[in-house]
């Protein structure tokens, strides 16, 4: 299989796996439509770093300990399960409290930083990241994918390097469109109630994840 290939190829593999609705989605759209700019921009470059440190360890044998080893594998789980547990259940709380009623009446800037932090590109960048490399099933993805698409001969690092390129390529323009969407909502999104609801849907979605990743489903 020539190197054009098997690019094509995985590119129609992952593409289908970015464009299937997920933690990720979620994430990118609930930052964005809240008008965080920064943080939504350093969500997707954390998420698409995550991507390249699995790709990269995958490219050097290391994630194979991951399917190798159950217990490493159960500890990456528990750990990304209680994190994402954590994130989503204090969205939902956060509602509950009425913490967006607060924000609204302490004027724009607050409404810019929103709740669990500022509108900084750095707090953006620590929650994709954590969220994506707290996930075992991408190390397992790429364990399990990746290498197939690798052509015998090919430079078995640099070619795998290629590869994630084009996830992290696919990955960062349907991020683009994603936050081009939210930030159509942003009108809508200046209403407190939608604003909850927003939250609500978003620590829903996030938390089912956490409990599917605690369960291993």
């Amino acid at each position: 299989m020539a190197i054009s290939t098997a690019l094509w190829s995985f590119a129609l593999v992952v593409g289908l796996l970015t464009l299937t609705p997920g933690l990720d989605t979620a994430l990118v759209l609930r930052t964005s439509a809240l008008g965080r700019r920064k943080r939504a921009l350093g969500v997707v470059l954390g998420i698409q770093s995550g991507t390249l440190a699995w790709g990269a360890l995958t490219s050097l044998g290391v994630t194979a300990l991951l399917t190798a080893s159950h217990m490493a594998y159960e500890a990456l789980r528990y750990a990304g399960a209680a994190y994402l547990l954590w994130m989503g259940g204090r969205l939902i709380v956060d509602t509950l409290r009425g913490r967006h009623t607060e924000e609204e009446e302490q004027g724009s800037e607050a409404r810019a930083a929103g709740p669990h932090g500022t509108d900084s590109l750095t707090a953006g960048w620590r929650q994709g990241a954590l969220t994506n490399l707290l996930n075992p099933k991408m190390g397992v993805f790429y364990v399990a994918v990746l290498p197939q698409f690798i052509p015998a001969g090919a430079p078995h690092f640099a070619t795998g390097l290629l590869l994630t390129g084009v996830h992290i390529a696919l990955g960062l323009l349907w991020s683009a469109l994603l936050i081009a969407f939210a930030q159509a909502l942003r009108g809508w999104l200046q209403r407190p109630q939608a604003r909850r609801l927003l939250d609500r849907i978003t620590g829903t979605v996030i938390t089912g994840f956490g409990l599917r990743l605690a369960l291993g489903d």
